[in-house]
């Protein structure tokens, strides 16, 4: 029998499990959202990229609504794309993630890992208001270069993860690619043909709506007020800087300001009276009514200049930002101002719009940045457009005339570093206007940038300046009273150190040729009772750009304040003020004297009368002035005398505020201590000198700032040049160059050009250190001009203009600006010209005319309305035989240049009638302390506090170590200024601009 082994049961095999497909059937409607979005953003970003790119090769902008609306697409789509693509890469995940095929498993998650760099990119660039918001530059930056390189990264991955799969259908990519291609190539062409039209001329067109203000807008038509006006749009997302400039001088250019109001009226009361329209009186809209100005309200003759909007608008947030192009350098609003191009729902009714609109601006600014601030803005050219003014025929119905001018006065300062002539220069230059006028603060705001390390600031929009008085006149718009006081605290703040008074000598006897005892401190002499002295007062601009004052100078109120007291007695002042808040009319006033052509004060801001100045005491950058006082001892005076000169501030003055509000007027406008300066002399007979305490002023720096003063006031004088003379000899002591070269600018004043300037500039270019190379060979030229040395003028005067020195690169410095150097190259290249005769040296002959007129054009270019160098271009052309450019030169020159008959008939008349001002308009004034009006005046007839400032303001001024809780109370009456020898009835102011235009920082 056989026997069978038992077969062995089989082993249970386990079920299989259902194959789970990569992208089963809920992942593949997900899928293709996932592509239909991925392809319209492809067609989407090409267009985007493209006109970047087209933008970066070009250098123009191209981007307008069609490109938001396209970039709003983009933002819906990139949101609409995140969802299903979290989806879909969770679900391909969990359906792959064990996939045999560990490569494309790999792959597939580093295809998630760029998604989700992609769509985070995308957020943070997105700028979500409350949940994404990321300023920093560098972490934007990193974020955009991820969002456009991601995509492709992208691609690439889902290339090599498909090959895992089924076949990929390439056709489908390619032809989808062509479209997109094609698509965003034809969108980019049709953007191509209208770049944004920025830094180019308005057509002339516009002339008939607006002129003889000489703004201009980009089509030629109006521009909506409700465009221009609406600063609630800016304040949004620049709430800082919208509180700044709410209280800002800008914000209150208009009829809100209530002296600007009485004034305006006048005009265009008079040219509608005179003219039958109100044509002339645009010249006043263009800068400061600019919303009902080019909306086209301003001329109508109902306007309601009380109640209608656009007239408390002022210069608004949009008015400066939309500016496109400074048009020249003539100043008169010669601008081009665009409607600028808002973002989508930047006007709509619907909060949830404006939400929209807010987030597309804060998602893509660069074209808001583009539209709003262009480099225009931070140059002091744009400044000019408003802050240099001439008076046009169509206004004064007589011819043209220059009015304020911060721009020229800047330009020809050591500040800018482009004056030749200054005094004094800065370390470095300072490049525009913006850099003292709106200082960085500290700010959150969305613009808000790292200018200065890590700390985020803006620019300042209060602007602060000198004007105390507007912000507490207005009464059209609620001005909290401690936002009153905080303004008032950051002006006086401001100016603090601006200008620096200096009680600097004594001359025992009184008068102008007595023997000078300098400088006072730490020596000081002892006076005798009973005699009499002269006291030498020295005011200086230290931290200023233009000349101090400047705007509106004719009605800026600045004078010097000197008391003399013993005992505690007042034995002697000038500048004192009455009762009523008037200074007296015999103070020496740092101002304009404006007369009309009928001999009358300009005092009610009338620039429609404005003529000729009977006396012009404003003082350049880094220049000084000095103010002399006699002062007569009582002969049983026995105590010390106690001098305290004082440099006050008042936005305006009494004259013109009664023209505002009334003849009861009480002047209680702040007045600002600008500067003081006390010294406490002994007083006896036979008693020595006494020694205090020094003070905090170089001693070379006083001598020279004293003798630049006297040079200043010198004019025809020989004893003012003499004593500047004497004091620049004493600089030269003191080891300084500014001695020698100071004394060449005595001696050409003198016309002592032949030894003594020659000898001085020597001196002054071996000094160690030496003096300024510039201005060694700017009156090097001046002495070799006059000296008949005209070659080597014309070497001089070219060095200063073609000079690129090290030393001018690191600080900033361009004499090529300086339009007195090109007019003096270009006059002594036409007195060269002349000394080449004959038929054979005429090419020489016309080179040197050639270049002598290219030397004028590129003054012009700077200054198109300077009379010197069109006066020569019809000299120069004449000789050229170009007839028609020289009568057009010739007819210009006629246009600029001073009707100097008609002037001295005003300013004759003025002198008769005005006593005070007659007296104040002499060469040399000597203003008498003694005078018995001014010992009657009260003391202190009232003072004005400012209480210390709350909150932004307050922040701002105590983050600067600024803030102050004080105005100075003004003091009281006056004293009489005497005509002394040099200057009697009828002579003209001494000129004011000896080459001395200078600066230090």
């Amino acid at each position: 029998m056989s026997t069978t082994p038992a077969t062995p049961p089989r082993p249970a095999v386990p079920p299989r499990r259902k194959r789970r497909e990569a992208v089963g059937p809920r992942l593949k409607p997900v899928l293709a959202v996932v592509f239909g979005l991925f392809a319209l953003l492809s067609v989407n970003a090409v267009y985007l990229l493209g006109v970047r790119l087209l933008e970066a090769a070009s250098g123009a902008t191209y981007q307008n609504w069609f490109y938001l609306f396209m970039f709003l697409g983009h933002l819906v789509l990139g949101l609409a794309l995140v969802v299903p693509v979290l989806v879909f890469g969770a679900g391909h995940m969990r359906n792959t993630w064990n996939k045999p095929n560990r490569r494309a498993v790999k792959v597939g998650y580093a295809l998630f890992a760029v998604s989700l760099v992609l769509l985070v990119s995308g957020l943070v660039l997105t700028r979500i208001e409350g949940i994404v918001e990321v300023r920093a530059p560098a972490v934007r930056s990193v974020s955009w270069w991820l969002h456009v390189l991601s995509p492709l990264a992208a691609a690439w991955l889902f290339v090599i993860h498909r090959l895992a799969g089924p076949r990929i259908r390439w056709n489908v990519g390619v032809r989808w690619a062509v479209v997109a291609a094609i698509l965003g190539g034809v969108m980019l062409v049709l953007q191509a043909q209208d770049p944004r039209r920025w830094n180019e001329v308005g057509p002339a067109s516009g002339e008939q709506y607006f002129f003889p203000s000489l703004a201009r807008t980009a089509t030629g038509n109006f521009i909506p007020a409700d465009v221009l006006g609406n600063t609630e749009y800016c304040q949004s997302c620049h709430p800082d800087v919208h509180d700044a400039w709410s209280s800002s001088v800008h914000r209150l250019s208009s009829f809100n300001n209530p002296p600007y109001l009485t004034s305006v009226r006048e005009t265009r009361e008079m040219a509608l009276a005179r003219d039958g329209s109100l044509q002339a009186s645009r010249w006043c809209a263009g800068c400061h009514d600019p919303v009902p100005f080019f909306s086209g309200r301003f001329d109508d003759p109902e306007f309601d200049d009380v109640s209608d909007p656009t007239a408390h608008a002022g210069i608004t947030c949009t008015v400066c930002h939309s500016i496109t192009h400074v048009n020249s350098p003539r100043g008169n609003a010669d601008y081009t101002i665009e409607e600028p191009q808002h973002y989508p729902f930047a006007f709509s009714d619907s909060a949830a719009l404006r939400w929209v609109n807010e987030q597309l601006v804060k998602s893509k600014p660069e074209l808001h940045r583009k539209t709003f601030l262009k480099p225009l803005h931070q140059s002091t050219e744009f400044c000019s457009t408003c802050h240099k003014v001439h008076l046009p025929e169509e206004l004064n119905g007589y011819k043209w005339l220059r009015g304020q001018n911060h721009y020229d006065a800047f330009l020809l300062s050591g500040v800018s570093g482009h004056g030749v002539g200054s005094f004094y220069y800065p370390e470095t230059a300072q490049s525009n206007c913006n850099g003292c006028h709106m200082p960085l603060e500290e700010s959150d705001d969305f613009g808000a940038k790292r200018f200065d390390g890590d700390v985020l600031s803006v620019h300042n929009h209060l602007f602060p300046s000198a004007n105390t008085a507007v912000i507490g006149l207005v009464d059209v718009i609620d001005v909290p009273e401690e936002t009153v006081e905080a303004v008032i605290a950051e002006h006086v703040a401001f100016n603090d150190g601006v200008m620096r008074v200096d009680i600097f000598g004594l001359k025992p006897g009184g008068t102008i040729d007595d023997e000078l005892v300098a400088p006072l401190r730490p020596q000081l002499p002892a006076l005798e009772p009973g005699g009499s002295v002269l006291v030498e007062v020295v005011v200086r601009t230290v931290k200023m750009g233009h000349l101090f004052t400047q705007g509106t100078a004719d009605s800026n109120e600045i004078w010097l304040e000197l008391t003399a007291r013993s005992g505690g007695d007042v034995i002697g002042r000038s500048g004192g003020m009455g009762e009523d808040g008037a200074v007296d009319p015999w103070s020496h006033f740092v101002n304009v004297y404006m007369l009309d052509r009928e001999g009358r004060r300009i005092d009610r801001r009338n620039a429609q009368d404005i003529f000729v100045p009977l006396y012009n005491n404003q003082i350049p950058p880094g220049a000084a002035d000095v103010v002399h006082y006699r002062l007569d001892l009582p002969p049983g005076l026995t105590g010390p005398l106690e001098l305290e000169a004082t440099l006050h501030y008042r936005k305006f003055d009494t004259t013109y505020m009664r023209h505002v509000y009334g003849e009861g007027y009480r002047n209680e406008l702040p007045v600002m201590t600008l500067a003081t300066d006390r010294v406490e002399l002994p007083v006896g007979r036979g008693l020595a000198p006494i020694t205090v305490a020094d003070v905090d002023i170089p001693l070379w720096q006083r001598w020279n700032d004293y003798g630049i003063g006297l040079l200043r006031k010198g004019g025809g004088s020989v004893g003012e040049l003499r004593g500047a003379e004497e004091a620049f000899r004493e600089v030269e002591r003191l080891g300084r160059p500014d001695g020698p070269l100071n004394l060449a600018r005595v001696y050409l004043a003198q016309g002592t050009v032949q030894d003594e300037a020659i000898e001085a500039l020597q001196r002054a270019a071996a000094f160690d250190p030496p003096a300024p190379p510039w201005n060694v060979a700017w009156f090097t030229g001046l002495v070799n001009k006059q000296n008949g040395f005209l070659d080597e003028a014309i070497d001089n005067f070219r060095s200063i203009t073609t000079s690129s020195s090290a030393e001018l690169r690191r600080r900033g410095f361009d004499f090529s600006k300086d339009y007195r150097v090109l007019n003096e190259l270009g006059q002594t290249l036409f007195e060269r010209a002349k000394s080449e005769r004959g038929p054979g040296r005429a090419e020489r002959r016309r080179e040197l005319l050639e270049d002598s007129a290219s030397q004028f054009r590129a003054a012009l270019e700077i200054d198109p309305e300077n009379a010197t160098a069109h006066f020569n271009l019809d000299l120069v052309y004449r000789q050229l035989e170009q007839p028609e450019d020289a009568a057009r030169h010739r007819e210009l020159y006629a246009k600029y240049k001073l009707d100097d008959n008609a002037r001295d008939i005003a300013i004759a008349v003025a002198r008769r009638n005005d006593p005070a001002a007659d007296a104040a308009a002499n060469a040399i004034v000597v203003y008498q302390l003694n005078r018995e009006e001014s010992l009657g005046f009260t003391e202190d007839p009232f003072s004005l506090e400012v209480a210390r400032p709350t909150a932004t303001v307050a922040a701002r001024l105590e983050a600067k170590g600024a803030a102050t809780d004080q105005l100075a109370a003004a003091a009281e009456p006056a004293a009489m200024a005497t005509p002394v020898a040099g200057g009697g009835a009828g002579s003209p102011p001494a000129p004011r601009g000896l080459a001395g235009e200078g600066e230090q920082r």
